[in-house]
């Protein structure tokens, strides 16, 4: 029964330890991804900065470093629950082992005390030859035998719960300093995002002083953004009215095949009348009645967006993009400066209909899936690459050049162009987006981190 209370007690160790090691890991690994993308912020910060000249990238730069500070506390404090877990589990294990421990040296304790009264080999021989039969001194002789060899298992069991005992307040004392040094850290993070804040602050009232310079760019964000979703609008549209042409085309293609086989099909039926109606001469002709031809008819359109996944090929590259939804790889490496939605700044609103991801200088673009680029513009300076995937589209835009143009099919991580510098802010970015049919839909919730 001890043997399998400690073997249980081994895999449940083993079991527990196996997921703790994975969450802390992929927690460790998250928190340095952002760490990482703290530092590039800071050194781009720093660089615009020195210009003197207050822009919005220089306010979205400090609005991504203060979410990431967040993030960073928030992971922070996933991996003290973690711990805090552990410590409890370890905790609780310690005293199991204790437990177990002080019992087994009980038993062993009476087993000494039985095995010194019974030490001697006369006693062990009188044991056995005081029995009433051979079957009984032979039961006697095992028993002696399993005694002494139960002696020997307790005392391995013993030392061998001393060292799980020894190494599980080991690892307790060490969760307990890495808990320490987390807390330690957290209060660190909170004093940067209060830093962070005081600065945002600032800045925001300097707004008063560089007021319409700022109002100016705004305005000028607002134009390029219309500009650009009337252009991917317009792409979309096109493509459901092309859809909607081939449908119907098609649809009328089937009924006009319907048609000809249901006006034959009744030929064949008059011709046989008429052929049985000639054999019978003692019937008297009657006039025939005409037969109407059947009505064309046409299966009803789906209308909308919906009409981007009514056949079997688009309808399956809709369902494989949907199912990757949150695995899709990310477009550019970088880190995302400017959420999706609405930000507002004074009196002004800017939509933000993607995400904006900050790169370096002439960074590689690549499409996140399978599709087909629908259209590449040349707008604001810059090209904008739409691809479709079913009855979604992935668009790129702020690239230099384009390595793709429209209708040709593009592959997952194929490069599709380069990002254009905007000298005027000193900034790389790469403005990317999901439609789903005629509606945008937050990228962030579709693409890995």
């Amino acid at each position: 029964m001890n043997v399998l209370k400690l073997l249980l007690c081994a895999l449940l160790i083993i079991i527990s330890g196996h997921l703790f090691a994975q969450s802390s890991a992929s927690l460790k690994k998250k928190k340095q991804a952002i760490n990482n993308e703290i530092a590039e912020l800071k050194r781009t910060r720093s660089k615009i900065d020195k210009s003197k000249k207050l822009s919005l990238a220089q306010i979205n730069l400090l609005d991504a470093q203060i979410n990431l500070r967040e993030e960073k506390i928030e992971t922070i404090n996933s991996e003290i629950r973690l711990l805090s877990n552990k410590i409890y589990d370890n905790t609780t294990e310690v005293k199991s082992l204790q437990s177990q421990l002080s019992k087994l040296k009980l038993e062993y304790a009476k087993m000494v005390q039985f095995a010194y009264r019974n030490q001697g080999s006369y006693n062990k021989l009188m044991f056995i030859f005081a029995s009433s039969n051979f079957n009984q001194a032979y039961k006697r002789l095992k028993y002696l035998q399993q005694f002494s060899d139960s002696r020997r298992r307790k005392a391995v069991y013993i030392e061998n719960t001393k060292e799980d005992l020894t190494h599980k307040i080991s690892e307790l004392d060490k969760n307990k300093k890495e808990k320490s040094g987390l807390l330690e850290d957290e209060i660190h993070e909170k004093q940067n995002l209060g830093e962070d804040k005081e600065d945002q602050s600032k800045v925001l009232s300097s707004l008063n002083v560089q007021e319409q310079k700022l109002q100016q760019q705004l305005e000028s964000k607002q134009k390029q953004a219309k500009a650009l979703n009337n252009a991917i609008q317009a792409a979309i549209r096109k493509e459901i009215l092309a859809e909607q042409k081939r449908a119907i085309e098609a649809a009328r293609r089937v009924a006009a095949k319907a048609k000809a086989a249901e006006l034959a099909r009744r030929r064949a039926e008059e011709i046989k009348r008429a052929n049985e109606s000639a054999a019978d001469k003692r019937v008297v002709a009657k006039p025939e009645r005409s037969t109407p031809e059947p009505r064309e008819e046409v299966k009803p359109i789906a209308k909308g967006s919906a009409i981007l996944s009514s056949n079997p090929v688009t309808a399956k590259l809709s369902s494989d993009f949907l199912s990757n939804r949150g695995s899709l790889p990310k477009p550019v490496q970088g880190i995302i400066t400017q959420s999706f939605g609405s930000h507002t700044y004074k009196n002004v609103t800017v939509n933000n209909t993607g995400i904006n991801i900050k790169t370096a200088d002439g960074a590689s673009v690549y499409s996140i899936f399978n599709g087909q680029v629908v259209n590449v513009v040349y707008l604001i300076n810059s090209y904008t690459v739409i691809i479709r995937h079913g009855e979604y589209f992935s668009i790129y835009s702020k690239l230099r050049n384009a390595t793709v143009s429209a209708g040709e099919k593009v592959s997952t991580r194929q490069l599709i162009g380069t990002v254009a510098t905007d000298h005027s802010e000193d900034t790389t970015e790469l403005q990317f987006q999901i439609w789903k049919g005629a509606n945008p839909v937050n990228p962030s919730s579709w693409i890995t981190r």
